[in-house]
């Protein structure tokens, strides 16, 4: 079960911290270097990012952090890291909130931006530009917030898990020299 436990409470760290890279990085500098591009730019860019994000090295990670927290949550409360456990039912909460902001949000923004077009069909590229970027920037500094707090939680719910795992594994070590029966390399 130790090793299920820690794969999966390192698989829920990797790939949390993934999303709140992600987020991050448009953040402080996609959305960033594209505030001084032409509305033509920025629209056709978009919707170009929109499409290519949809594909499974995204989804994997970004869908996947959900039962992967869950998961490690459930076997710190069953298992051992007891400690953890706080810290990751704090990362599911944000977690299940960043993503809820996307799903409420920033999507229906991008589905938005999409059906305004091809960028050289719009007839008013500002009027579509003024309607997505301001918001959706904002929300993704939102959302990039909410999963870096997550994996911040996720990352020290490791440091916890693995101070209680050596915590453990040295009160085992000890009992087996009191009783008597641990082999020699277990009593060294």
């Amino acid at each position: 079960m130790r090793t299920t436990q820690t794969g999966t409470l390192l698989a829920a760290v990797v790939a949390s911290g993934l999303m709140a890279g992600l987020f991050a990085a448009f953040a402080y500098a996609v959305m960033p270097g594209l505030r001084g591009t032409s509305d033509h730019t920025l629209v056709e860019t978009m919707q170009g990012i929109n499409k290519a994000i949809l594909n499974p090295v995204f989804m994997l990670p970004f869908v996947g952090s959900i039962p992967l927290i869950a998961l490690a949550a459930f076997l710190a409360w069953r298992g051992h890291g007891r400690p953890a456990l706080p810290w990751l039912v704090a990362a599911l909460v944000l977690y299940l909130v960043a993503f809820a902001v996307t799903g409420a949000v920033n999507v229906p923004l991008n589905d938005e931006l999409e059906r305004a077009g091809a960028p050289d069909s719009i007839g008013d590229l500002a009027a579509v530009r003024e309607r997505f970027e301001a918001a959706w920037v904002t929300w993704n500094i939102v959302r990039a917030l909410l999963h870096t707090a997550a994996f911040a939680c996720l990352a020290w719910a490791l440091v916890l898990y693995g101070a209680d795992r050596s915590s453990a594994d040295r009160a085992g070590a000890s009992a087996s020299r009191v009783s008597g029966t641990c082999a020699a390399a277990d009593c060294s």
